[in-house]
């Protein structure tokens, strides 16, 4: 099995970024694997100390003891989150083939680069799958592995065949969404607003990648393998994000066993997609956020 290579991007969080290294460095896999951390630039002085602090904590990793190769690139304006990912899983993927791809606020278990790594070797001629993703929601009695037709960006991988699919056009996806009467089933069944948010991206109002990589393979009917225990950590939800608020909905204990990624079929696996239905319903109803706004406001006063 040869090793994806790991993409880490990082902005101004030098204390996150930090504990997402040293998870990483857990991993039974990292001293085998290949690191490219891309830093993005500082916007104005408010960010600068930050940035640099970050700067010097990535280049103070020491290769011979943690990674098999580590290889910083800094950018020397702000590009932006949606803009770094892209170009960097573009020209990395392209020279590898393959990407696992992680974001400077989630912790890893240490399990999760082989995970990543089996289902990359495993289903890379599989033209039904074109992604694979290490986060699950707290959701019970769900497989170690399972096909779903959904995108997670939370620790995540891919290959170049899937990859090249990828249509930063969010205009363009949304309209074939749209006529295509295709919007029901991929906000799930009404239960989270997917268009809506691909529809907020179309106006400007947010920047996200993640929102077309999800509309591009749904469109191409693609799968993604999901892991059914989260071997990630979310712990950007502390305010500190320019795109995450102050919440801990999504938390869930690091799974820190090894996963089966054996698959029965290569299909949709029905329950898993129900099961995600319903815990968006629990999660994202007028009732569920009204209180979450509330306990918000309680805890600050």
């Amino acid at each position: 099995m040869s090793l994806a290579p790991i993409l880490l991007f990082a902005y101004n969080r030098p204390a996150h970024t930090s504990q997402t290294i040293e998870a990483l460095l857990n991993n039974k896999l990292s001293k085998e694997s290949e690191i490219f951390i891309f830093s993005d630039g500082y916007k104005d002085e408010s960010d600068k100390a930050n940035v640099q602090e970050v700067r010097k904590l990535i280049h103070s990793i020491d290769g011979i003891n943690s990674f098999k190769n580590i290889n910083i690139i800094e950018n020397k304006q702000n590009i932006g989150l949606a803009k770094n990912i892209i170009a960097g899983v573009t020209q990395i993927v392209n020279e590898y083939g393959k990407v696992i791809v992680l974001e400077d606020d989630l912790l890893t278990s240490p399990w999760f680069l082989t995970f990543m790594n089996e289902a990359l070797d495993k289903f890379e001629s599989n033209e039904r799958i074109g992604h694979i993703h290490g986060f699950c929601y707290p959701i019970d009695n769900l497989p170690d592995a399972f096909l779903i037709k959904w995108v997670g960006s939370w620790g995540w991988a891919t290959w170049k065949r899937s990859w090249q699919l990828f249509n930063p056009d969010g205009n363009m996806l949304l309209k074939e969404i749209k006529e295509r009467n295709l919007s029901s089933r991929f906000d799930f069944n009404g239960n989270y607003p997917y268009t809506k948010m691909l529809q907020r991206q179309v106006n400007g109002a947010n920047d996200s990648w993640a929102i077309r990589w999800n509309a591009t393979l749904f469109l191409n009917n693609l799968l993604s393998v999901n892991a059914g225990k989260s071997l990630v950590q979310n712990i950007g939800f502390d305010g500190t994000g320019i795109h995450s608020g102050k919440d801990k909905i999504h938390y869930i204990s690091l799974y820190k066993n090894k996963l089966n990624i054996d698959l029965p079929i290569i299909q949709e696996n029905k329950s898993a997609r129900k099961a995600f239905g319903k815990y968006y319903n629990k999660t994202n109803s007028f009732y569920a956020k009204a209180k979450r706004r509330i306990n918000r406001y309680l805890r600050s006063r």
